[in-house]
């Protein structure tokens, strides 16, 4: 196990995931239309819901991009865990819908399990991650995702608590 890696992977990872949360509150209403441009799936639920929009994942594609070469990453490795990570959200988001939570709603383990394992995964070669390393980072995201979370709700950048 290697620690230099795995901080790599997770600052790409808590980049990629935060970009979209810092961009609804720098850009507000701008950029917010869903991707799922309010369709519904065959259960007559949105298939993402609101909170997944055009600006979150531009906010993540770009800011991700930009700070991988701060860390000694490769830029298109950036991109990649961005999209990768984006891919995770969506995913989970998908799935939370057909589960009938609430958008935003709290769903431990399905919100943060796609979203940090998929760019652990599919950057595991380019970071030099071992399989150890991706089990390690996806465990240490989970925990400080929630930390995190809370930690912006007090600060008033998040709207709930998770």
């Amino acid at each position: 196990m290697s620690i230099a890696p795995i901080a790599q992977a997770l600052i790409l990872v808590f980049v990629a995931n935060g970009a979209p949360i810092l961009a609804s509150r720098v850009l507000g209403l701008w950029g917010n239309a869903p991707l799922d441009l309010h369709a519904r799936f065959s259960d007559g639920a949105r298939l993402l819901g609101s909170s997944k929009t055009f600006r979150g994942v531009i906010a993540s594609l770009i800011a991700t991009t930009l700070v991988a070469p701060a860390i000694g990453v490769d830029w298109r490795v950036g991109a990649l865990a961005a999209s990768a990570a984006m891919t995770g959200d969506i995913f989970s988001s998908f799935i939370k819908r057909r589960l009938q939570l609430p958008a935003q709603g709290m769903a431990p383990g399905i919100d943060q399990a796609p979203e940090s394992l998929l760019p652990l995964i599919v950057c595991k070669s380019a970071l030099g991650l071992s399989f150890v390393d991706v089990l390690v980072a996806a465990f240490i995201f989970w925990v400080g995702a929630l930390l995190l979370s809370r930690a912006l709700f007090t600060l008033k950048i998040r709207e709930r608590p998770y």
